[in-house]
């Protein structure tokens, strides 16, 4: 019996298998390049520039491309009729282009179109010397030409002759594209391919599938003959058919629309892409037609006025970055490498959302928001001028019909800042089958559309009072990430309003990259054209600035907190804060600039607060690693730090807006580690954050480090110096200024280390020095009159230098501390244990973690060339002991008490005639205090930081303060073993 059923069932399958083989196979388009695909896979055409570089002749030329990068014609930056005035002219020159090709020979019974993805500007096309159709006009916008009657048969050579004009002949074209903040070039600078379809075929598709699993298709047809059977599948992520549509469409027929509905189908948000595929096929006679997909998902956009931005019923807040379709050697011509690197970089800062600024992208970068879940606001082109309507309507045809069934698109933006016209607006929702919103972004006020006001630029108090108005409020621009300021500078006390406040659709940090150019007529340097393309958080080849790491933390979808340390909330505003835009407040409850909490309390019971900020996610969905660490130490060959035990904690249930508790399974001894790491991980298992805390404290960092060992000191006394000698190391103390000088390392060279101290904020003259001996050491003392009571030197025997001191602060201070100068021109480099490796800012102390950390000297000023980062120079955080290694040797400063800032060195965190924020005296400064930062935006820089929150309020210092810092100039003796060599006994190089 179980023999005659296999048999039985094997021929069922056999005959279902030769079935399945008869049903012949659906036509479908059929595509063949003419062009490259991308910017690493080009072709190369025939090509003859009529103006500037390799003009005058034909040569070739790689396509897809922006002729500029290839060597031709000649540069602009959009706003050069500004820089330049009325008698600026922008380079026009043509290219003419010719590329010979073939067709298949099983084409010869299909309709052939040609697609151009994207040619700026205007493109005359000819095949064969005929016209394909109207030149085109406009850049950034996919356009195509039926050629079926212009192509030779089928193996004979056919001629395609394209015309690009840079400059369009239509001037609300050139307004709308070109008078802009950013380069313009001319080129085809995205493929061209053709397209071969069967006579009767299916040309596009309109999808709207809403949250509930409604289900709704435009099938836009052609050619049809007789009635036909329109049949839609709709595949699930596993391929299988999870809804069916059918209709029937007449021969005059161009559309029909079919529906359905999906029970729970899996819906699309940016935290969970979930995608499906709609297979559509026509047939007649039982006989297959044509067939096509479509890739969508199922989700519901809202605005509910007076309420919020709501994706599938729930209420949705966008932290975005404005993008620029841009790459230093190509220009506009991308690959889908770039498009991926850049979806990743805007998810690893926890973003969810990105504006296409200020033109629609590649189609591959849509492809890729929908499925790796990033909301999207594609723009109509117009930066500050619009499209007249005749120049327009067909842009918003060709736009909206290439991305209308991209899941991630939640808004349509009809121009930039005043380069809107509004007798288009209506026009997006012909096209658009879900029906989006149409925005208009705008940097003056008055100008929301929809019930969103999305006004740029907006302070803390003006975002306030916007948001306790009636509209909803999405900045589609603000804190402006020129130099190292705006960003997230300012941006935890922006963001905690945009978050708590009901009418707020979140917004868009303007931007993600520094257009910087590879000038291929000026030696290959990058150009950021001065002061107008660097303002991104990242440089032109995607280096990360410390903005980068900060934004990271305070979009954090996942928020930790230790039990009883205070949370990061918004500091309290002064009333002058609000209304004064001459200098920062005084009498607030704002203090000095405090890092993050640093040190678990001594009774940490491994409990974490957390609190989810996803939208959709449960923190079940995440998965939690701790790690206990050692840091590693000066002497170390290595910087970083050793992981000691780690163990996973079990992701507690925490709803999606909600708070709740992590519990950490901690060892019983884990106060024997240096520190305690916990990262979450996202439901993808993507790194969301991590966080360091100390175990004890921050004394601790120095054990095994500062050895204050007694022995003997040697004293010299003269009228004019006072100098002291152990262990190989000198000090001195001008007896006239009380400050450093004649330092030698134990190496037995000079350290030109000294210049103070300094106090950086107050007054103090110095009045005298005594010194005395003590069991393990000398001692010196300094007086001095005014705000520095006391300070306090100790040498040991050892050679350890130690410096006690306290002094007084009153008002509202950028900065306070102590400094000291060494020549910058001597650093190799720095090693330290604190916050790093980027440099932080008062209102930006966030995206620094505490470990130990290396960086070699670079003099990196950010946004410009040659984008080193992290930057040597700056503000460091939380720091334990810093060993700066220079030409004349190594020396040591470390503290025991917490909250230290060091300064290194002199640089600027805006760029200006008087750059900002000012630094304090010195150049090598211990500090309590630092400066927030303000912004900038060209040549303007807004240095009223109070105006950005509370947080970017200077000090409210009022007090006095104690710090101890120990220095050590030299290396400490590592081993007692000799090594195979002999120093000479003079050396004379310095």
């Amino acid at each position: 019996m179980f023999l005659f059923l296999t048999r039985c069932l094997g021929a069922l399958w056999l005959l279902g298998s030769l079935a399945a083989r008869a049903q012949p196979a659906a036509p479908t388009k059929q595509t063949l390049y003419l062009s490259g695909r991308d910017k690493d896979r080009t072709v190369a055409w025939d090509f003859y520039c009529t103006g500037g570089r390799q003009s005058g002749y034909w040569t070739t030329i790689a396509v897809p491309s922006c002729w500029e990068q290839q060597g031709f014609g000649s540069y602009n930056y959009g706003r050069d009729y500004k820089t330049y005035g009325k008698n600026f002219r922008f380079a026009d020159e043509q290219g003419r282009y010719r590329h010979e090709f073939r067709t298949p020979a099983d084409w010869q019974q299909r309709r052939v179109f040609i697609v151009f993805e994207g040619s700026m500007t205007d493109t005359e096309v000819k095949v064969n010397g005929q016209l394909a159709g109207p030149i085109h006009q406009g850049a950034f916008y996919e356009f195509r030409y039926d050629i079926t009657d212009k192509l030779r048969p089928a193996g004979q050579p056919n001629l395609l002759e394209v015309t690009v004009s840079k400059m369009s002949a239509d001037k609300s074209v050139n307004n709308a594209e070109r008078l802009a903040d950013y380069w313009v070039f001319g080129g085809i600078f995205r493929p061209v391919k053709l397209e071969a379809v069967p006579q009767q075929f299916i040309p596009r598709l309109a999808i709207d599938a809403r949250a509930d699993g409604a289900f709704a298709l435009n099938v836009f047809v052609r050619g049809l003959q007789q009635a036909t059977e329109v049949q839609a599948d709709i595949l699930d992520a596993d391929g299988r058919v999870v809804g069916t549509a059918r209709g029937t469409a007449q021969p005059a027929d161009t559309l029909v629309q079919v529906q359905t509905r999906v029970r729970q189908p899996r819906r699309w948000t940016s935290e969970t892409p979930h995608l499906y595929r709609t297979r559509v096929t026509l047939r007649a006679g039982g006989q297959p037609l044509y067939q096509t997909e479509e890739r969508f998902g199922f989700r519901t956009i809202e605005i509910r006025r007076g309420r919020g931005i709501f994706v599938n019923g729930t209420q949705v807040k966008l932290k975005g970055t404005n993008r620029h379709s841009w790459w230093p050697e190509t220009g506009r011509t991308l690959s889908d490498a770039v498009h991926l690197q850049d979806v990743r970089l805007i998810k690893e800062m926890n973003m969810n959302a990105v504006r296409m600024s200020h033109y629609p992208p590649d189609r591959r970068f849509l492809e890729l928001c929908d499925s790796l879940g990033l909301y999207v606001l594609d723009e109509l082109a117009g930066w500050q001028k619009a499209y007249s309507t005749a120049a327009g309507a067909p842009l918003v045809r060709e736009m909206v019909q290439r991305d209308c069934n991209h899941p991630s698109i939640l808004f349509w933006s009809n121009g930039n800042e005043g380069g809107t016209n509004k007798e288009l607006d209506d026009d997006f929702a012909q096209y658009d089958l879900s029906k989006r919103p149409v925005i208009h972004a705008h940097h003056r006020p008055g100008n929301q559309h929809n019930g969103i006001d999305t006004n740029h630029y907006e302070n803390f108090y003006s975002t306030q009072k916007i948001l306790a108005d009636s509209l909803i409020y999405m900045p589609t621009e603000f804190l402006h990430c020129q130099d190292d300021g705006g960003g997230a500078a300012g941006l935890q006390d922006i963001w905690a309003l945009h978050w708590q406040a009901p009418r707020s659709g979140g917004g868009f940090l303007w931007a993600l990259v520094d257009e910087g150019v590879v000038r291929t007529d000026q030696r290959g340097i990058i150009d950021v054209n001065g002061v107008n393309a660097p303002d991104g958080v990242l440089g032109p080849h995607r280096e990360k600035e410390g903005s980068f790491y900060a934004i990271r933390e305070i979009f954090s979808p996942i928020q930790a907190r230790i039990p009883g340390a205070p949370a990061k909330a918004a500091q309290k505003p002064s009333k002058r804060g609000q209304a004064s835009a001459a200098s920062a407040p005084s009498g607030a409850a704002a203090t000095s600039s405090a890092p993050p909490l640093a040190e678990l309390p001594a009774d940490f019971k491994g409990i974490v607060e957390v609190e989810n900020r996803y939208h959709f996610l449960n923190l079940s969905q995440c998965f939690f690693q701790w790690e206990l660490v050692n840091f590693r130490k000066p002497g170390d060959a290595f910087s970083g730090h050793v992981t000691l035990q780690r163990g996973r904690a079990a992701s507690p249930e925490v709803a999606p807006l909600a708070k709740g508790r992590l519990q950490l399974d901690l060892p019983k001894d884990w106060q024997r580690s240096d520190a305690l790491q916990l990262a979450a991980f996202d439901a993808q298992k993507n790194l969301v954050y991590r966080w360091t805390w100390r175990t004890g404290p921050a004394r601790r960092a120095l054990d095994g480090i500062v050895t204050l060992a007694a022995g003997p000191v040697e004293t010299t006394d003269t009228d004019s110096t006072l100098t002291l000698k152990a262990a190989g190391i000198t000090v001195g103390w001008n007896r006239h200024t009380g400050r450093l000088t004649g330092l030698k390392g134990n190496n037995g060279d000079k350290l030109s280390f000294g210049g103070g101290p300094l106090l950086v904020s107050g007054a103090a003259a110095f009045e005298g020095l005594t010194h005395h001996a003590e069991p393990d050491g000398e001692v010196v003392e300094a007086r001095y009159r005014g705000d520095l009571r006391a300070v306090r030197w100790k040498m040991y025997g050892s050679g350890w230098l130690q410096l006690d001191y306290e002094y007084a602060t009153e008002g509202d201070l950028p900065f306070a501390g102590l400094s000291f100068r060494y020549p910058e021109n001597y650093v190799l480099g720095a090693r330290w244990l604190g916050r790093g490796p980027y440099r932080v800012w008062k209102n930006r102390p966030h995206g620094v973690a505490l470990d130990t950390w290396e960086n070699a000297y670079n003099n990196t000023q950010t946004g410009a060339a040659p984008w080193i980062y992290p930057e040597f120079k700056g503000y460091f955080a939380d720091i334990s002991w810093l060993e700066l290694n220079t030409v004349e040797g190594k020396f040591l400063v470390a503290t025991p008490d917490a909250g230290l800032y060091v300064r290194l060195f002199d640089f600027y965190g805006l760029s200006g005639v008087q750059p900002h924020p000012p630094l304090p005296a010195g150049n090598l400064s211990f500090l309590d205090a630092i400066p927030p930062l303000g912004t900038k935006l060209a040549l303007n820089i807004d240095a009223n930081t109070a105006a950005l929150g509370p947080q970017s309020e200077l000090n409210h210092l009022r007090g006095t303060r104690r710090r101890t810092l120990y220095f050590f100039f030299g290396l400490p003796p590592a081993s007692s073993t000799p090594q195979p060599y002999t120093a000479p006994a003079k050396d004379d190089l310095f």
